[in-house]
């Protein structure tokens, strides 16, 4: 296993050089002078120099790449032009609203689809089968921003059981902050279930349908122990790795549903970096936003040594 995490762990750094090279390389590629698209129209020649020398860019490519590289691996990932602050500061003042808000959307999916995914497979071919399979395929086909529309409408607006949208004042409490994201994380929830339930319903029926699940019937074993201790346990692998994957596409996938219910997260300051033309801040978000994806992959790939002790790595 230790030769399995140090392999892991080197084709982490190789990834995550991959990720800076290609940060590098995006806004080297943006037609123009990078410098002049940031300050937009109105900046002088001037300004636009100042820039170029405050980023480098005045600098011979190479040194240009390896400068990046290096401030980057002692974690510093540029200034914010819009914010004038380092990256990483600006950041991690956006990351609890994405953070609680991918982790409470995550267990919302898990808890719709789940439990309905082990009914299903057991009932396979019957009316539930059909009605769960339908709804998760209109789940997944249902743009995010519509049902977070539809819903704040209905659930927010008209009958008042949730905040419309925000992330409560300054002087807002972290359990009134968390009752603004109930709301946005069941949409995702939502969402996301769909997937995870079609993944939990196939590796179920591929479970279900093995000679040891017959032979713990035929001892007189309760369909509840059969399912539940035998089934699921086997199938438990691949539910995982499409729950971890789910999670990592949640932490960097949550911009439509942070636009619609106006949640100060990671995904509306890239929106509006973009808008700005903040690159700092574009390059950063996706330099954080990949180790993260790599991180979730590597600890779902530890997790299965502990749902089956014969997994050798």
């Amino acid at each position: 296993m230790r030769n399995y995490i140090l392999k892991r762990l080197f084709g982490m750094v190789v990834v995550v050089f991959l990720v800076l090279t290609i940060a590098f390389v995006l806004v080297r590629l943006a037609p123009g002078d990078p410098a002049a698209l940031m300050l937009g129209p109105d900046a002088t020649p001037a300004d636009t120099a100042a820039l170029r020398a405050r980023l480098g860019l005045d600098q011979p490519i190479l040194i240009q790449y390896v400068t990046f590289i290096g401030h980057a691996l002692r974690g510093d990932l540029g200034r914010s032009l819009f914010f004038n602050e380092p990256v990483l500061s600006v950041l991690a003042h956006r990351a609890e609203p994405t953070a609680f808000l991918a982790l409470f959307s995550l267990l919302f999916s898990v808890a719709i689809a789940v439990p309905i995914g082990i009914f299903v497979a057991y009932r396979r071919g019957t009316v539930a089968d059909q009605t769960a399979v339908s709804g998760a395929m209109l789940a997944a086909s249902v743009p995010s921003f519509w049902t977070g529309l539809i819903l704040q409408r209905w659930l927010a607006t008209d009958l008042g059981w949730f905040p419309a949208s925000g992330y409560g004042g300054p002087d807002a409490s972290f359990l009134d902050r968390m009752g603004y994201l109930i709301l946005p994380s069941f949409v995702l929830g939502i969402v996301n279930s769909a997937l995870i339930l079609r993944f939990c319903r196939a590796s179920m029926l591929d479970v279900l349908g093995e000679d040891y699940i017959r032979t713990a019937r035929s001892k007189g074993m309760s369909e509840s122990r059969v399912v539940l201790r035998h089934a699921l346990k086997n199938a438990a692998i691949p539910i995982v790795t499409v729950i971890g994957l789910t999670f990592a596409l949640l932490v960097s996938g949550a911009v439509v549903t942070e636009r619609v219910f106006n949640i100060p997260g990671m995904g509306n300051l890239v929106v509006g970096a973009v808008l700005r033309r903040d690159y700092p801040v574009i390059q950063g978000t996706l330099i954080v936003v990949a180790t993260l994806y790599i991180l979730i992959n590597l600890g779902v790939d530890l997790l299965y040594l502990l749902i089956d002790r014969r997994v050798r790595y």
